[in-house]
């Protein structure tokens, strides 16, 4: 009974501690990208996770390189999960809230089902799918509420995030059918540094950063993101699904845009519309019942070996 306990406390201590790292994320990346143009803010994020990575991935003598045969494959993890769509991301916080930006990546559950079932043609339920068209429908609803305000155009940063949410959806589906097995640190390590390495160029060359305008705040954001958001994030996440099934570890998607509407309210003394909040409840309702099976219920202690060990952090 006290190790029965003892499990609850540790699976719901990593829970929060989840919740709130990507919970407070977007507003990290709001501050950032509010001074640092969003290639050079990404690559300076993924430089200053990369080292504790490698130093990470030294000790506990994981290798950083993907086995023979798989090589090609982790360069498209460096660019197509690392660079693409945090890249996208923080590009898509210069037009909408951190809250909005929250909500749209919530929906990364519904993503990747729909990928999964179009890629790996893979059978989903009926409540499932009815858990996707509601997910669908109130997101979109989300979406053209909140599309314009005070006369501006938010389309572009929507189509951003969206991009990214579904650039990461097929990552995830592909690293499930290619990548298993492979240790979460030789997944995030190597491909961090050379996302960082080309961003941090890329964004030299291309947006010309006046570091003289670069504030404290923005800079404590950008080593934020990448030590609490890029190292303990993915450990603590990584460690919750060892410990809890996978029901369990995806429910961390219903609880973080709640944490980074809160944070919003308290910062920018500012939210998204009260229908928007409305339409929240039928949406997390619809992730919820896409992220149910008997399946997910029934393991509790599933096989981490036989899952993709990409991180899905914001």
């Amino acid at each position: 009974m006290d190790n029965k306990l003892k499990k609850i406390g540790i699976i719901a201590i990593l829970f929060t501690l989840v919740a709130l790292t990507w919970g407070t994320t977007w507003m990290a990346m709001k501050i950032a990208v509010s001074v640092i143009p969003p290639i050079y803010a990404t690559g300076l994020r993924f430089l200053v996770a990369a080292p504790l990575l490698l130093l990470l991935a030294y000790f506990t003598r994981t290798p950083l390189l993907f086995p023979k045969g798989k090589r090609g494959f982790q360069l498209l993890v460096c660019v197509a999960y690392f660079a693409i769509p945090f890249t996208l991301m923080i590009y898509g916080e210069r037009y909408v809230s951190s809250a909005l930006a929250s909500i749209i990546f919530a929906n990364m559950p519904v993503a990747v089902l729909m990928v999964s079932v179009m890629v790996l043609g893979e059978r989903i339920s009926i409540s499932q799918l009815t858990g996707l068209i509601i997910g669908v429908i109130s997101l979109s609803g989300i979406l053209l509420l909140e599309s314009t305000g005070n006369g501006e155009n938010r389309w572009p940063g929507i189509a951003a995030l969206l991009a990214a949410v579904f650039i990461h959806a097929v990552m995830y589906v592909l690293c499930k059918k290619h990548g298993q097995k492979i240790s979460v640190l030789t997944y995030n390590a190597l491909p961090c540094l050379g996302a960082g390495i080309l961003l941090f160029t890329l964004g030299y060359f291309t947006e010309k950063p006046d570091t003289s305008l670069f504030t404290p705040y923005a800079l404590l954001s950008v080593g934020y993101l990448g030590l609490v958001a890029g190292v303990f994030g993915i450990l603590a996440y990584f460690a919750l699904q060892q410990r809890a099934s996978a029901f369990q570890a995806s429910l961390v998607f219903l609880v973080f845009p709640l944490i980074a509407i809160t944070i919003e309210k308290l910062v920018d003394k500012t939210t998204i519309t009260n229908t928007s909040l409305w339409l929240i409840a039928p949406l997390l309702i619809g992730i919820l019942m896409t992220l149910y099976t008997t399946r997910n219920v029934k393991q509790p202690s599933p096989n981490t070996k036989n899952k993709p060990q990409l991180e899905v952090s914001p």
